[in-house]
């Protein structure tokens, strides 16, 4: 059995920075997602959806420590261009000029997993068909992203509120938010209370990010953990670092532990572009040095 199995769809990024540079790279959360928790030990399988022959999969996960990689083949690609507006990549423009075939049911493989991560990009790639069809076989890890941000007919992206929240948001298990996200779901921009509506709302667990700092809320309590960054070249990624690497964490250790860990997992990997290539020591050491 996985510990993880993360689902989500390839995306090809050209990534344009405050100052002018430009990269091309394999994004999308089910990359920065499976390496992250590969890395810190998880076992991990990913199931990335797209066209194989414009992005091979098998090469995306190369360099990572996935066991086991289910490509599902899509006669499009999700292509994705980011241009960042200041050093910190918190302003930024992101354009999605192409889009996958959705996500059926019949893509997940016949594998079992203890948690099933959903870690879409836009709103239309993953239905509530999917969540349900997870939800049957065990506990579900919700980027909510994919239900929210909508795709314009300029190739812009929307946040606008899920409608069927009231509906599916009892089969979540963890549901990710980042903090804008969260104003469109619950129409506050109070963290902390979004957190505890959502959790009233049917997910058990509410993580919300923040480029300070992440909380956690149970529908009881609030736990809160600091972001310590060095540097943010490698911004991308951030919630998706953030997520994976809490599920993995959740398994094994209480919230508090979890999130901390998560915190100085994503604190470590802003500092380098691209996905985390580092290990479950280097995360240690860096706590020690930053959080104690």
């Amino acid at each position: 059995m996985f510990d993880s199995m993360i689902i989500g769809q390839m995306t090809l990024d050209h990534n344009i920075d405050y100052d002018g540079r430009e990269e091309f790279i394999a994004g999308g959360a089910v990359t920065f997602s499976g390496y992250a928790a590969a890395a810190i030990g998880g076992k991990v399988a990913v199931v990335p959806k797209g066209n194989a022959a414009r992005l091979d999969p098998f090469q995306v996960f190369q360099k990572s420590k996935v066991e086991r990689v289910f490509p599902v083949d899509s006669p499009t690609c999700t292509v994705m261009q980011n241009t960042y507006f200041t050093p910190d990549r918190e302003r930024r423009r992101a354009l999605n000029t192409e889009s996958i075939v959705p996500y059926t049911p019949g893509d997940l493989p016949d594998e079992p997993a203890k948690i099933y991560h959903l870690g879409g990009l836009v709103a239309g790639d993953m239905g509530a068909d999917l969540i349900e069809a997870c939800h049957r076989r065990g506990d579900v890890g919700l980027d909510v992203q994919a239900m929210l941000r909508c795709r314009n007919e300029d190739n812009t992206l929307e946040l606008r509120d899920w409608k069927e929240k009231r509906e599916l948001l009892p089969l979540i298990r963890y549901l990710k938010t980042d903090a804008a996200e969260a104003e469109v779901l619950t129409g506050t921009d109070d963290r902390e209370k979004a957190a505890k509506m959502l959790c009233e709302w049917g997910a058990k667990e509410v993580l919300i990010t923040h480029n300070t700092e992440a909380i956690v809320c149970d529908g009881t309590h609030i736990y809160r953990s600091k972001l310590c960054p060095r540097g943010l070249a490698g911004r991308t990624g951030r919630g998706d670092t953030t997520f994976a690497g809490y599920l993995i964490e959740r398994l094994n250790h209480e919230i508090p532990e979890a999130l901390e860990f998560a915190a100085a997992l994503v604190s470590l990997k802003m500092e380098t572009p691209g996905p985390f290539m580092g290990t479950r020591d280097d995360v240690y050491a860096f706590i020690e040095q930053y959080y104690r």
